[in-house]
């Protein structure tokens, strides 16, 4: 006999977006099941978080949480530049007059699992271990997911709508070949994590640090608890591996490009194993079908030079939730009903898309930019905080003066046929 669940909504993945939207549903009292295919904890790279990232979070009442936690407080982002030198940080509080402007480096780990098990107390129903393996549909709407459970046992959940938070594997982007790769963005990263290494002090303890490598790669340096950092490094592929591919022997290399970098890791020891990834940025061609709709990375994915990873999924998670649960008061769960949801989500991402641009050009420098345009700092300023879904006309059409900018991609909208 079939084991058959019946839900309000089905999403696929417990990560940040999937919890956020859990949670939003749950606490307007949608039946949630969320498959999550892992055990939590379990690791997860991407440990910085933006400012607007406590909009969502303190929305799903996570902010005391927050507050009460290990996590290192993050006050401010700064570059440094190949030969040491270090701008002046970008304080969040000097632009934003409110306690958002304190942020969190966190652990994946630890943070993922706080943000599940808080999609739980509001009344999700969680299953571990157990992975979506099939999305079901009938009359080319879909109906659910059959699933698997870690013993091999074979589940359906039934819903009006099923939402795909899957993160990078993409389950129904991967599926129906939907992901759309952007060729000017095809870096790979490696990263590792060290224990004792330098830390700047007082409250620039916890910044997060973008140091340069030549040809517009970067080191990030991130202060995590326990006396850890995490330290990687993003580059074009040719760049990184043009004596070879040995993690270790890159590594090394690049760390002795940057004096800043070099210093702060001296009296350090390495703790993790190198991990590598590659293939950064993407969007899915649809946001959605009948009976499906896309969030977070499960939809698309940008670059992580300014740490927007987290916030786009707990924003993407958020903003879904309120379009499943207008769609399920309207009774219409076609995929026309995602189209704001789609709009509103592609313009943020477009606005960090065209700065990721900016960076990666090598005619653009930050300092010439507000040196030219210093009444230009605040747009600047909010989108390095994530403060994304407002208009950056004024900001880009300066930038457009020193760097190629990106027209917005045409796609990432919803699909009004069968997957």
């Amino acid at each position: 006999m079939e084991n058959v669940h019946y839900y309000d909504v089905v999403i696929i993945g417990g990560g940040p977006a999937g919890s956020t939207a859990a949670t939003v549903l749950a606490e307007k009292g949608r039946r949630v099941a969320v498959l999550e295919k892992e055990r939590f904890p379990r690791y997860h790279v991407g440990e910085s978080l933006l400012p607007y990232c406590y909009f969502p979070l303190q929305r799903i009442g996570m902010i005391d949480k927050l507050k009460q936690s290990a996590f290192i407080k993050k006050h401010s982002v700064q570059f440094v530049r190949c030969d040491g030198r270090v701008s002046a940080p970008f304080y969040f509080f000097q632009h934003l007059d409110h306690e958002a402007s304190q942020t969190w480096q966190v652990s994946r780990s630890k943070l993922d699992q706080m943000l599940i098990e808080n999609a739980e107390e509001f009344g999700a129903s969680i299953f571990y271990e157990t992975a979506a393996k099939q999305i079901l549909t009938h009359e080319d709407t879909v109906i659910g997911v059959q699933a698997q459970k870690h013993g091999g046992e074979r589940v359906v959940f039934k819903a009006p709508i099923t939402i795909d938070c899957s993160g990078r594997d993409g389950f129904a982007m991967t599926r129906n070949n939907w992901r759309v790769r952007d060729p000017q963005l095809s870096k790979i990263a490696i990263w590792t994590y060290y224990r004792g290494a330098v830390r700047d002090q007082g409250i620039d303890e916890g910044a997060t640090t973008v140091a340069y490598v030549p040809e517009k790669g970067w080191f990030w340096y991130i202060p995590l608890a326990d006396d850890m950092v995490s330290v990687g490094i993003t580059a074009e592929q040719a760049y990184l591996y043009r004596h070879g591919k040995d993690l270790q022997e890159i590594f090394t290399r690049e760390i002795s490009s940057n004096i800043w970098v070099e210093q702060h890791l001296a009296p350090a020891e390495r703790v993790e194993r190198f991990w590598v990834t590659g293939d950064y940025s993407y969007r899915s061609r649809f946001c959605a079908v009948d009976g499906l709709v896309l969030a977070g990375d499960a939809f698309a994915f940008l670059d992580p030079v300014f740490s927007s990873g987290i916030f786009l999924a707990l924003r993407s998670g958020e903003m879904v939730a309120d379009a499943v649960d207008s769609a399920l008061t309207d009774g219409d769960l076609s995929a026309g009903q995602f189209s704001e949801y789609s709009e509103q989500l592609c313009g943020g991402i477009e606005a960090m898309r065209k700065l990721v641009y900016a960076f990666y050009d090598k005619s653009f420098n930050f300092g010439h930019l507000l040196d030219k345009y210093p009444d230009l700092r605040g747009d600047l300023t909010d989108c390095l905080i994530g403060n994304l879904f407002r208009d950056f006309d004024p900001l880009f059409d300066a930038i457009a003066q020193f760097a190629d900018i990106p027209r917005p991609l045409t796609y990432g909208g919803p699909q009004r046929k069968n997957i």
